[in-house]
């Protein structure tokens, strides 16, 4: 044995492809392999528009839809002042937060609401603030900085 006498296996050759349309000598000459007529036997129809189900009404059409989904609302991510109030760290904005894991993008808008209270003064840096939130800060001796 010799490696110029070496061949590989009949399965580590694989398969060769199908060669559909070369004559009726080949199996798959005629039609083929796509049977007569209809959608399918023709080049350019064979798959229809998407979710197309053979003329029935498309699923997508038949589920009911209920609500209504505001293409003009804002994205924001809230914070409530007790996540505040549990911290250690007294000056609060974005990066602080979500270095705390308060947050879970620094750049999308920060809003702290009232829920909870406030026994300590703290500086927050976010893009909005309810009033109660605003007034509870400032009354424990804190400042509120919108960015």
């Amino acid at each position: 044995m010799e490696l110029n006498t070496l061949n590989p296996g009949k399965a580590a050759k694989g398969k060769s492809r199908k060669r559909i349309g070369r004559g009726p000598g080949s199996g798959w000459g005629t039609t083929g392999g796509r049977g007569q007529k209809g959608a399918g036997a023709r080049k350019s129809a064979k798959g229809g528009r998407v979710a197309f189900e053979g003329g029935q009404m498309p699923i997508h059409r038949r589920t009911p839809k209920r609500g209504f989904n505001n293409p003009f609302a804002k994205e924001v991510q809230v914070v409530n002042l007790n996540r505040l109030a549990k911290v250690s760290a007294v000056e609060f904005d974005a990066k602080v937060m979500f270095d705390l894991g308060l947050i879970s993008n620094i750049k999308v808008p920060v809003k702290v609401l009232a829920f909870g209270t406030l026994d300590k003064a703290i500086t927050v840096k976010v893009n909005a603030i309810s009033e109660k939130a605003k007034a509870a800060i400032e009354a424990a001796g804190g400042k509120v900085e919108i960015v």
